[in-house]
């Protein structure tokens, strides 16, 4: 390899920079990858004059990225959707293949090039449509199975392909079928192998490495077995692909198996990264100049014929016309195993560098627009459908979303957000929910939560949720800075709507109320409360007298529940150490400054130091004459920040 240290700092900058620049467009990072290479390819920048010099590397990208999707793979999910999968998907994938391999002959292409190009345009992208769907939360609702479902079978469809690919370069001479034959002999010996190795010998192994309780040893290990399993699936002339997708698929059922996805994807991501960008260092730009009206037409053809077919397939199986629609719509694209298939068919000369430029060109395109197709893809099949009340799925976005009045809006909803949730259920009570966390947002809204997801701190979000017709709103996550920021755009949005914040400790009481809530509940000081009340009922207080001091210390803002004595245990972290309070005891000796003095005189109000108690001779004294001087073998207990406290009792002590 002779790719210098400067090349590679330059292309992960531009990397980089690419994968920032796109994400503020929206656009998913594989484009912004595609682009990197385009620009520090040979045509152009030609930071990097061969790409030949890190294909290795990029191609230990495609071994990590079967691996987890053999994780991913779940047959018990597979046999609950297998009328979609096997019967929609299977039809797509067939459909589409065998249609686009049929124009491509008639165009001039050879049967060998006309099939993978068939198999590369069937694909759709799983990796944007997924990740777009599960940022909506939209993911497990019930149009979302056929999309997932065609995905599904396309994922599965990618491995056989991915092992044809080689045997169509193979020479003529050779029957291409005895050829396949003797693939599928060497598959079934190879994943006889593996799932036995899986079976018997994975389990033991990740056991004992999982008690080591060393995580460096898990990721070592991971890797070890995808590259072990690529490597034989390899010596025995087939994919490295095929080997890395069974070793993924063998630990899929495991209790190890989101720990290996975990340890990884960071590994994945790059190589793939790489990957993507020596695909896009393969575009030669003046062909694609030249030939820029063959790929809108291409794009414009391949795009109508798979929403079309997926329609048509949809049709034959009986499925709602709108989820078809809506399906085609979203799956209308090239995927990402596409560039995968035209790399991998350029480098055996089954297409030309040429050809393989123009499909990438339009699946780039394809791509680039999907995120806007899954965002508006059922509005337009609204308007393809010819009848639009056939399918009213509860979680469609303008039909789930009520206009109500007079709610309680819930933002955040962790266990804090779904306990007030289920009560005010319990009592009729109206309420909507935003949440920022995809899964929880997809998995509530399966059990008809009415729930959605979004930023609470964007004002779009609050607007689209009723925030006008609000009766109250409730902040249930403890995150200080984003809750002041939230509640300042409540007031602005809505001025005198009532607030009520949740938090985990009092730290910051005085600064929420100033910023405009209406009530903190602090879960420690409430918890101590609560018990408070407990101990008060089973000690003989009256009920009425408890609930009147509930409510004293509550519109106290809890004054009397301030401040602890800390002990040995007491963690006290950086970012903890000016937010604690300490209650702190200081016994005044005959030489103390303090000592002659009345407490008014020494001005502790003005150290921000609150006093908290006074002991004479062992007598308490609640409340205290501030304009009393204090004797010697006082004990003033007093209350604040650490640093002021010590403070304090250096200037009680020694008068500075």
């Amino acid at each position: 390899m002779h790719v210098s240290f400067t090349s590679i700092l330059v292309l992960m900058s531009f990397a980089v920079f690419s994968v920032w620049l796109f994400k503020r467009m929206n656009l998913p990072p594989i484009l912004a990858y595609l682009a990197c290479g385009i620009f520090a390819g040979p045509h152009l920048l030609a930071i990097i004059d061969n790409p030949e010099e890190i294909h290795f590397f990029a191609e230990l990208g495609i071994v990590f990225l079967l691996f987890s999707l053999g994780l991913e793979f779940s047959l018990p999910k597979v046999l609950a959707m297998r009328h979609l999968v096997f019967g929609i998907g299977l039809g797509q994938m067939l459909v589409t293949t065998l249609a686009f391999m049929g124009l491509a002959m008639a165009i001039g292409f050879d049967s060998k090039a006309a099939l993978i190009i068939g198999g590369m345009i069937a694909l759709s992208s799983t990796a944007i449509v997924i990740k777009q769907m599960a940022e909506k939360g939209t993911l497990n609702s019930t149009r979302a199975q056929m999309v997932v479902s065609i995905l599904l079978f396309q994922d599965l469809a990618v491995v056989p392909l991915l092992i044809l690919v080689p045997l169509l370069a193979e020479n003529s001479q050779t029957s291409m079928w005895m050829a396949i034959t003797m693939a599928f002999l060497k598959g079934t010996l190879v994943v006889g192998i593996l799932l036995s190795a899986g079976k018997w010998l994975l389990p033991r192994i990740f056991n004992e490495v999982a008690r080591t309780r060393t995580d460096e040893l898990f990721v070592l290990t991971t890797i070890l077995v995808a590259l072990i399993a690529a490597g034989l699936t390899y010596s025995f002339g087939l994919s490295m692909a095929l080997g890395a997708f069974l070793a993924g698929m063998m630990l899929s059922e495991s209790q190890y198996r989101h720990q290996l996805e975990a340890d990884i994807r960071p590994f994945r991501d790059i190589l793939m990264g790489l990957f993507f960008i020596t695909i896009g260092m393969r575009f030669d730009m003046h062909t694609l100049l030249n030939q820029f009206h063959w790929i809108i037409l291409g794009l414009i053809v391949i795009m109508l014929g798979k929403i079309l077919i997926i329609r048509a397939c949809a049709w034959f199986f009986r499925t709602d016309e709108i989820d078809a629609w809506t399906t085609g719509i979203k799956l209308s694209q090239m995927g990402e195993f596409s560039f995968v298939l035209a790399a991998l068919a350029v480098n055996h000369e089954v297409i030309s560098a040429e050809q393989g430029s123009l499909l990438l060109a339009i699946g780039v395109v394809s791509m680039a627009l999907t995120p806007w197709l899954v965002d508006n893809g059922l509005i337009l099949a609204k308007k393809l459908a010819s009848n639009t009340e056939l399918s009213r799925d509860p979680l469609d976005e303008d039909i789930y979303h009520p206009n109500m009045t007079d709610h309680v809006l819930i933002l955040g909803f962790g266990r804090v957000g779904q306990s007030v949730s289920r009560l005010l259920n319990a009592e009729a009570i109206p309420y909507l929910v935003v949440d920022a966390d995809p899964v929880r947002v997809s998995e509530s809204r399966s059990a008809g939560e009415p729930i959605f997801f979004g930023d609470v701190a964007q004002k779009d979000i609050l607007r689209a949720v009723g925030i006008d017709k609000a009766k109250l709103v409730l902040l249930t996550f403890d995150e200080h800075q984003k809750a002041l920021s939230v509640i300042k755009m409540i007031t602005d949005l809505r001025p005198g709507l009532p607030i009520v914040v949740r938090t985990r400790k009092d730290y910051h009481l005085e600064e929420l109320y100033a910023a405009g809530a209406s009530q903190v509940v602090p879960e420690i000081l409430e918890g101590s409360l609560m018990l408070v009340s407990q101990v008060l009922h089973l000690s003989g207080i009256p009920m009425s007298r408890i609930l009147k001091r509930v409510r004293s210390e509550r519109k106290g803002h809890y004054r009397n529940m301030h401040g602890f004595f800390p002990g040995e245990t007491t963690e006290i972290s950086y970012g903890t150490k000016d937010k604690l309070e300490f209650l702190h005891a200081i016994i005044l000796t005959s030489d103390a400054f303090a000592v002659g003095k009345s407490i008014d005189e020494l001005n502790l109000t003005g150290m921000r130091i609150n006093i908290k108690g006074l002991r004479r001779k062992n007598i308490e004294i609640a409340t205290p004459d501030l304009s009393e001087a204090l004797k010697v073998g006082d004990v003033v207990v007093i209350s604040g920040k650490p640093r002021r406290v010590e403070r304090a009792e250096r200037f009680l002590l020694e008068g500075h």
